[in-house]
């Protein structure tokens, strides 16, 4: 009897007989309504459960139409000018879209304006808001010097909906989203929660998009994206909210605490006090009011889901105060195994939900693409899948227009196969803990509150600068290993007692690497004698590298590299000779390292392991850039690879780094794939394995049980073969 439910799909009100057929051939349980639909009247007779998009800070337009003082703010950063007199003029909103960004003029928000010298570094207080409201006038400058103008603005159209809006060629009223800061927004939020649960009484599940604050997204004159950040606080400012932090914390934030001289506090930046203070304060805030907002839904008998996304700034779900709210489920969008582990690995949680791609919209489901869309929904799946194994969804389901998808039939049948093996997966896996070879610590500066979300800027978006680092989270999303994510400070108060491995990556002074960090002396002690009692260490790309006494990567003892930056050059570096094999290479002998670091070199009693010369290679001495590299460290040892970008063939690198590291090779006659492509998993409490092939190819493997037997396998595309008893 074929398995159902676990499954959500779109419905609108113009495509009701459609629903119930997909839903009968994918055994779906839950429709939704989507950003621009309406669900179809008595939606119950369709589902069990039936979601219901609810947005909190937005979309009562009478209201932010009557209340425009209430309307939400962010602090900009104006272009910056250069001074060529003893005057000059900037119009602080220039290069901002202004149907988004208004500057808000009154004395309540000019307090709050800054004007800065950045040639100087300092502030400059001799300046006024011109008559035309438009442009500021610097008194007293000094020529040449660069000026900027931080600022406070109304954010008079949400993002997420001004995108909507421009991408689908909507004509609807705008949403100015309004700040519950206010006393009177925030009673309107709560009173209009509870006539929209009474006037709603087909909807169970309340989908929150989502609370209070939206992630930072300011789109330029042109209406394009300008500053996007999925992690940024920066709309959650106002003067009321820096009035109430500064009671709170006994002292005061200023406009430069924010733009950050043009980051605005990004998740690469490594945080300062005064933000990390802010979030804190935000954080707190958010979950008292959206605590309220979800005893409201269960009062009215329903379940409260958010969807991690749009306004969900302050809700972190890795941070100290999510689980008093009190929430049953989570909803994320799936883009691979890192943002599966980010949902599956929430605490406190009744269910988590991912939102598969592709979205049914008509940027892929226009006529003559059904290839191309069956393909995106295999390869998401796919890489979501690896994820899935070590840790599950409990649910999974679409987004968008159900009817655009209704006419490839191919993609409802791929998508109805999908649903399926899905349900088989959390019937084998769920509750039943995999096998892990070894417990490893991701450590940066943000610790546990980024769990899975490392390297991110625009949620996981890809970026240049980070897909070599990136690699490592979507790597260990399906490897069998124990990952936890820590911070300096957990390494100064003992977090390494638990690990068998750490694995520091990243560009210098970014929050990933460190930066600073590194400079504090307990930090590196801790480290140190973790690795000489016998722990392991990874660094990828400019790991603990801060300039600093003599060195750059300042564990360079630990690691048996450092990187040349000219300024060691009368220094002789004899390491230049490769060894010809190693255990960690022998699945990846030619690895991807992605973006790369050059003018690496080996220490004296390091093992190179890769190294790259110049076609004007002469000499035998201060040549050569190292790709790879590991070390001896008293008992313990280290593995240094300048970038490490997902690949099948990487991922299994990584694993035997691990392994080598933490004195464990034996795991690769033990629970193992010989095949880099094919996954091998045990769950001991059901006694199954599961090989898991990765690709649309059939694929051949030697497969190692848990006592070293072996046997050869072979898979069709896309398999999972499970193997054991108790299935």
């Amino acid at each position: 009897m074929k398995k159902t439910g676990r499954v959500t799909i779109p419905t609108d009100s113009s495509y009701v007989e459609g629903t119930k057929e997909i839903l009968k051939k994918w055994g779906a349980d839950a429709v939704r309504d989507c950003d621009g639909t309406k669900l179809p009247e008595n939606p119950r007779e369709l589902a069990d459960k039936v979601y219901e998009t609810y947005f909190v800070a937005r979309g009562d337009v009478a209201w932010a139409k009557s209340h425009p003082e209430e309307l939400q703010h962010f602090f900009l950063l104006s272009d910056r000018v250069t001074a060529v007199g003893n005057a000059v003029r900037i119009e602080p909103a220039k290069g901002y879209f202004a149907e988004q960004v208004k500057p808000d003029v009154s004395a309540d928000a000019l307090r709050w304006w800054q004007v800065y010298d950045r040639t100087s570094g300092k502030v400059h207080s001799d300046w006024v808001l011109e008559e035309n409201g438009v442009s500021v006038l610097v008194k007293n400058a000094h020529p040449y010097h660069e000026y900027t103008v931080s600022f406070l603005a109304h954010n008079v159209w949400d993002s997420t909906q001004m995108y909507n809006y421009i991408t689908n060629g909507w004509n609807t009223d705008k949403h100015s989203p309004y700040d519950p800061r206010y006393p009177l927004t925030r009673e309107h939020i709560k009173a209009s929660l509870k006539i929209w649960l009474e006037t709603h009484p087909d909807i169970n599940v309340v989908r929150f998009t989502t609370f209070l604050y939206h992630f930072f997204l300011v789109f330029n004159e042109e209406g394009k994206e300008k500053i996007v950040d999925w992690f940024g606080y920066n709309t959650s400012v106002s003067p009321r909210a820096l009035d109430d932090f500064e009671k709170a914390y006994g002292y005061k934030l200023t406009a430069e605490d924010f733009v950050d001289e043009g980051y605005y506090n990004s998740p690469h930046r490594v945080p300062k006090k005064a933000f990390s203070d802010y979030m804190d304060f935000i954080q707190r805030y958010v979950a008292e009011t959206v605590k309220e907002l979800v005893e409201i839904v269960h009062s009215y008998g329903r379940e409260a889901m958010m969807f991690l996304g749009d306004s969900w700034i302050g809700t972190e779900p890795y941070g100290k105060y999510f689980p008093s709210i009190g929430l049953d489920a989570v909803v994320g969008s799936v883009g691979g195994g890192v943002t599966v582990r980010m949902l599956s690995d929430m605490p406190g949680l009744r269910y988590v939900e991912g939102r598969m791609l592709p979205y049914f919209f008509p940027d892929t489901f226009f006529d003559g693409n059904e290839e191309n869309a069956v393909a995106e929904l295999n390869k998401n799946w796919m890489t979501a899948r690896r994820a899935m194994m070590r840790s599950p969804l409990d649910r999974i389901g679409f987004g968008g227009y159900l009817s655009l998808a209704a006419k490839f039939p191919k993609f409802i049948a791929r998508a109805g196969e999908i649903c399926d093996e899905f349900r088989e997966i959390y019937d084998s896996v769920k509750g039943k803990k995999p096998f892990n070879a070894l417990k490893v610590g991701m450590l940066n500066s943000w610790g546990k509150i980024r769990s899975w979300q490392c390297f991110m800027t625009a949620h996981e978006l890809w970026y240049q600068q980070a897909y070599s680092y990136q690699g490592i989270l979507e790597a260990l999303s399906g490897l069998p290993v124990d990952v936890s994510f820590i911070s300096f400070e957990d390494v100064k108060a003992g977090a390494l007692d638990a690990l068998d491995a750490v694995i520091n990556a990243g560009d210098a002074y970014t929050a990933w690497s460190g930066g600073e960090n590194w400079l504090d002396e307990e930090l590196q002690e801790k480290v140190r004698a973790f690795v000489a009692r016998g722990g392991g260490f990874i660094g990828v790309g400019e790991p603990t590298a801060c300039a600093k006494n003599g060195r750059f990567f300042q564990l360079a003892d630990v690691l048996g590299v450092d990187e040349e930056k000219g300024l060691s050059l009368n220094t002789d570096k004899y390491n230049i000779n490769a060894i010809k094999a190693h255990f960690i290479f022998e699945d990846t002998p030619v690895p991807d390292y992605g973006e790369d670091k050059k003018n690496v070199y080996a220490l004296e009693k390091a093992q190179v392991l890769k190294i790259d010369f110049s076609d004007r290679f002469t000499r035998k001495v201060n040549v050569g850039e190292v790709k790879a590299a590991v070390n001896e460290y008293g008992a313990g040892r280290s593995f240094y690879i300048t970038g490490l970008p997902y690949s099948f063939e990487n991922a299994r690198l990584l694993y035997r780094a691990l392994l080598w590291v933490s004195k464990k090779e034996e795991y690769v006659c033990k629970i193992f794939s010989t095949n880099s492509k094919v996954d091998c998993h045990y769950y001991e409490e059901s006694g199954k394995y599961a090989l898991v092939n990765n690709l649309a190819t059939a694929q051949e493997t030697v497969f190692y049980d848990a006592d070293g037997r072996e046997k050869k396998i072979s898979l069709a595309p896309m398999e999972i073969r499970w193997i054991g008893e108790n299935r």
